[in-house]
């Protein structure tokens, strides 16, 4: 019952505060041209609640180049998060590293860099000397890294993509498609902390040296496109022209990725299209941040006996302009007879989102933080208490 009662009021007072406290929408693209004739595949999604606004042959696994790039700054983040190493830590160049082709901030064998310096050399730079030194911190080798981004890539839910190295640089079995870089970046965009670096057009490396290097961003829509930060650009002569670029406007984040234009004017154009139709024809409203308190459950047997459930994503209202947003309905779903030891972002609920009795979306609750074994100390104090209200009683 008391389970029962603290849901119930939970919910309760989101709905009085707002009936769509956690309404997402997951709508089909209704553009009424081609917003991207000039790629192999395409894909446009609003970011919060991953609504496909706009495809074209999203699912065809193709070379994303280095774009590959953003698996693996999502793995820098996480190792980050994680406190394996702090961005002022420094970062030693091996021989391998520094051998790397293509682009690069050319790392000489020995030299040392900051996690900092290495991020803004592969968000802006493209650098993939930078991007297997910093495989090698994380990982060892750059081999046992990409066997940590492919093992990501399935806990994603990427059904098209395998990545045989961590620069995006020509190789055989290494691909992926238009909706599994969308799903990346979405996942990226979780460390708030990156647009730092992918929103930057330009910037200095060794700026105290004699080797001075410019970083100038691949990704020109950072400074002609308003509200793009990101987030990655790749090239290759087999892949083409790709990108996958993220804009905010208005509370809005969307998504954008085009694989193998002819030329990076036109795949700039396209990625342009896309945005301009969504912030036209779409508007989003954050409702929840990512790590807000949700709901309050209870624990059997815990150091605690409540903790705190939080979304494990942002949550937005996406809908057409215009739409009616009453339309859209929040039901939550909490696991029964909770019992310790918890992990911190252990999934115990999900809230889902209705709309004409279908669910359109649906969001995990995760727990706060851990809840371990209470003591017999602690066991021992709740029963007394218990024992004492009765008597009184």
């Amino acid at each position: 019952m008391k389970k029962l009662l603290s849901i119930t009021l939970t919910i309760a007072l989101l709905l009085n505060g707002s009936l769509l406290a956690f309404a997402e929408v997951k709508t089909e693209a209704t553009p009424t041209e081609e917003l991207a004739p000039n790629v192999r595949s395409a894909i446009l999604i609003e970011r919060d609640t991953g609504s496909v606004l706009y495809e074209k042959k999203m699912d065809e696994p193709l070379p994303p180049a280095s774009m590959t790039k953003i698996m693996t700054m999502v793995l820098i983040m996480e190792a980050l998060d994680k406190g394996q190493f702090n961005l002022n830590e420094k970062v030693r160049t091996s021989e391998y590293a520094a051998s790397m082709g293509g682009s690069q901030i050319f790392l000489e064998p020995g030299e040392e860099m900051t996690v900092k310096q290495m991020l803004y050399g592969i968000a802006v730079g493209s650098a993939n000397d930078a991007c297997v030194a910093m495989a090698e911190k994380i990982a060892g080798s750059e081999k046992s890294f990409v066997a940590r981004m492919n093992e990501r890539a399935k806990q994603l839910g990427l059904k098209n993509t395998h990545f045989e190295n961590c620069t995006g640089l020509p190789a055989e079995n290494h691909y992926s498609s238009a909706r599994d870089m969308a799903l990346m970046g979405k996942e990226l965009l979780n460390h708030k902390l990156i647009t730092q670096f992918t929103g930057t057009y330009e910037s200095y490396l060794r700026e105290d040296s004699d080797k001075k290097f410019w970083l100038v961003n691949t990704n020109k829509l950072v400074k002609f496109y308003p509200g793009v930060d990101g987030l990655k650009t790749g090239f290759t002569q087999e892949s083409k022209y790709c990108l996958t670029a993220t804009a905010e406007k208005n509370g809005m984040r969307v998504i954008a990725v085009v694989f193998g234009a002819e030329n990076p004017k036109e795949r700039n154009l396209q990625v342009s299209n896309m945005l301009d139709f969504a912030f036209n024809q779409y508007t989003a409203k954050k409702l929840f941040k990512k790590g807000e308190n949700i709901a309050l459950v209870p624990i059997s047997k815990g150091s605690q006996e409540k903790t705190n459930l939080v979304s494990a994503e942002d949550i937005s209202i996406l809908a057409k302009k215009g739409e009616d947003l009453k339309l859209f309905k929040p039901r939550m779903v909490v696991e029964k007879n909770v019992q310790a030891p918890l992990e911190k972002g252990q999934a115990l609920g999900k809230i889902m989102i209705e709309k004409d009795g279908k669910i359109v979306s649906t969001t995990e609750l995760v727990t706060k933080q851990s809840v371990p074994h209470a003591t017999w100390f602690q066991l021992y104090k709740r029963s007394f208490a218990m024992f004492t209200k009765v008597t009184k009683k």
